[in-house]
């Protein structure tokens, strides 16, 4: 990414948040590297040196700042196409993937050659993927020694050292100082069973919209909404089939625009796999600047608002098949009992947590009648059952790497499926900032429109925006009739 010094000394003295994640600005005085929004003094330009990722700054020779400590920027969700495959690829790099796995796998699974991601990565990162994956886990490292009390043989395999040795070697050759530095600021609440770790966003932040969004649709069992706080239960598959389960409690910290994520010390082993499943939930990557620009009025009401994701594509699936046709309560009552009878027991059940979301091979496996005495019909079962079938066999994927064309068209293949209910996906399981379910009842009586024609018609002037843009009107819709927006 090439950026522009000048421009980048600006974001840097006025420490624009909404340049956070974008670049780091590596000081040749001090040899540190910080994120625009550092409170320390603005130094010198020409004592800068701008960079597109920490990993750049960190080849270069420069040390993360401990003040405002680089490992906590938000991530970045860029919109030009040329570059969303090194995005792909770096975007699984942070949730841990080259922890157990290759970088011919890494290029396999995003669609390129190994060749080819090496060289479209290194022109967007300043690095290669085994570089920018080494700092991500030192940045990991670093987080988990300064915010979790567990213990540094702990630290080094969560973040994906294959050893100690090799992890306190690497760590003091790059930072310039031994792990054990930072133990003395472990977190305490590290000490009261829970793990706790803080997610950037550039603000705005509608957090009380989302809050609305998820505890209106909440699981029983699965997810609940406790006053500005949302919980809920997390499966994490692991290789040859092993899972992880626990549970996570997420609230806001508005005056450091972040939300703080507690998690239960099992989870450990998974943070990365975590914190990339609730960013996407939350829709952290957004840039409200520039997407409340582009909606305008419609945006004024409510800036900041994002759309809700997803941290398993299988459950918005469900809840798009389950939510057709019927009230979010009726649609609660009977995931709640696809929850209790197909889905994982926590080991230790918490606040109401009980359940984790059922898998695909439960309800691939289970009977068409043992679907539909949970309260389905025949027609939704086999399409769930379907969805969830071709999850295990692979020719789905229902994640924010997945391809949007493709994979709407394979939903739509699916009977029992609409364009409705693949748009509602693509929405929040793919993260398509563009998605639109245009034959939705509650936006064409908000509109005064006739047909789903004429409502893509009218949305056309939000593009590429028109998932934002839906959640703005079916909010307003809710307002103004104080009943409840589908799905």
């Amino acid at each position: 990414m090439t950026l522009d010094p000048a421009a980048c000394y600006k974001a840097v003295a006025a420490r624009d948040r909404r340049f956070d994640g974008w670049f780091f600005v590596g000081v040749s005085s001090t040899g540190i590297y910080c994120r625009p929004v550092c409170a320390v003094k603005t130094p010198r330009f020409e004592n800068c040196t701008f960079y597109s990722s920490a990993a750049a700054a960190e080849k270069a020779g420069y040390r993360p700042c401990l003040k405002c400590r680089p490992e906590l920027a938000p991530g970045v969700a860029r919109f030009d196409a040329a570059r969303e495959l090194a995005d792909a690829a770096a975007a699984m790099i942070d949730d841990g993937f080259l922890n157990g796995a290759d970088l011919p796998g890494l290029a396999s699974r995003i669609g390129v050659t190994e060749r080819h991601l090496r060289r479209i990565f290194a022109a967007e990162f300043g690095v290669s993927p085994v570089e920018y994956a080494q700092t991500q886990r030192l940045l990991l490292a670093k987080r988990l020694l300064t915010d979790t009390a567990l213990p540094v043989t702990d630290v080094a395999l969560a973040a994906g050292f294959g050893s100690v040795r090799r992890f306190n070697g690497l760590f003091k050759t790059r930072y310039g100082f031994a792990p054990g530095r930072l133990r003395a600021h472990a977190a305490p609440a590290a000490d009261e069973g829970g793990l706790v770790f803080q997610l950037a966003y550039r603000p705005p932040l509608a957090w009380d919209a989302l809050l609305d969004f998820l505890g209106h649709r909440a699981i029983e069992g699965v997810e609940r909404r406790d006053g500005d706080v949302y919980c809920r239960t997390l499966r994490i598959e692991l290789a040859a089939g092993e899972a992880v389960t626990g549970w996570c409690r997420v609230a806001q910290l508005p005056q450091r625009h972040a939300l703080q994520v507690t998690m239960p010390p099992q989870l450990a082993r998974v943070v990365p796999q975590v914190l990339g499943k609730l960013r996407h939930l939350f829709d952290l990557g957004a840039r409200p600047d520039v997407i409340d620009a582009h909606l305008g009025p419609l945006a004024a009401a409510k800036p900041g608002l994002r759309v809700p994701g997803a941290v398993d594509g299988l459950e918005i699936a469900v809840r798009a098949i389950v939510g057709q046709q019927v009230t979010v309560q009726g649609a609660r009552r009977v995931l709640g009992r696809l929850t209790e009878r197909f889905g994982t027991p926590l080991a230790e059940p918490v606040e109401g947590l009980t359940h984790t979301f059922p898998d695909a091979a439960a309800l691939a496996n289970a009977t068409i009648d043992a679907l539909c005495g949970a309260g389905l019909i025949r027609t939704r079962a086999a399409a769930i059952q379907a969805v969830a079938a071709a999850l295990l066999d692979g020719t789905l994927r229902l994640d924010p790497l997945a391809p949007l064309e493709a994979t709407t068209a394979a939903l739509l293949a699916i009977k029992g499926i609409g364009p409705w209910t693949a748009q509602y996906i693509a929405m929040r399981a793919l993260g398509s900032p563009d998605a639109l379910p245009a034959g939705d009842l509650v936006l064409r009586q908000h509109l005064r429109l006739k047909d789903e024609r004429e409502v893509a018609a009218h949305a056309a002037q939000w593009a590429p925006w028109r998932a934002y843009a839906a959640l703005h009107l079916w909010r307003e819709a809710a307002a103004l009739a104080q009943g409840e927006p589908k799905a």
